[in-house]
């Protein structure tokens, strides 16, 4: 089945599945699938398919955060997280 095929993920350096990159952003794929999973199947056509023409925008066309940004943002998140396990 198409969501159990598994390749490399350059974003987090292990093995994923389709079906994890169709919900990296929990309701939207990662931005990154196109360029990860063209070379094995037109992955663009088959989300294409999936998502609204809002979901699409939302997912592919938006620009990128700036790195000190999604940084602060990740440290926040990490901090939140520390407390909700205390």
């Amino acid at each position: 089945m198409l969501e159990q095929m598994e390749i490399r993920c350059p974003k987090l350096g292990g093995q994923v599945t389709f079906a994890y990159c169709l919900k990296e952003a929990v309701e939207l794929p990662c931005p990154r699938i196109i360029n990860c999973w063209q070379p094995y199947f037109p992955v663009e056509d088959y989300i294409r398919k999936r998502l609204t023409h809002a979901d699409w925008e939302r997912c592919f066309n938006q620009k990128p955060k700036e790195k000190i940004s999604t940084l602060i943002e990740l440290i926040e998140a990490a901090k939140k997280q520390k407390q909700t396990v205390k």
